[in-house]
């Protein structure tokens, strides 16, 4: 078994009020650098050698990045509390349809140190 990834970034503003107590940070409009990673597993095509073909990988992540990039996340449907973990199984449910062996979904959030991965079926 072998495992691709892809990587894109995005940068993003939102806000998780009436999800946080009063007074939180995250209450408060916001933004982050993202950085995604999308891993694909599986066996070389015997003919081309390759798990996945990187242009189409790179295709389907542009239309995605064009979607997020420099846009308010909370005002994308399906985003409306757009933590990290919802962030990261949004964007497996956009891709599981259209890359076959997608693994898992990496998002971190900036220079904070902070990620989160989804792996598994959509919702």
């Amino acid at each position: 078994m072998i495992e691709v990834f892809k990587e894109f970034t995005f940068e993003a503003a939102h806000h998780l009020a009436g999800n946080v107590p009063p007074g939180h940070p995250y209450s408060r409009l916001h933004g982050h650098s993202f950085k995604v990673e999308i891993f694909l597993r599986g066996e070389p095509d015997p003919k081309h050698g390759w798990v996945a073909d990187f242009a189409e990988i790179d295709r389907h992540l542009q239309r995605l990045r064009g979607e997020l990039d420099h846009n308010y996340l909370n005002d994308i449907e399906g985003l409306q509390v757009p933590t990290l973990e919802n962030i990261t199984r949004w964007i497996w449910n956009r891709l599981h349809d259209e890359l076959p062996g997608l693994h898992r979904v990496l998002v971190r959030r900036g220079s904070c140190g902070e990620g989160c991965i989804y792996t598994g079926m959509a919702a």
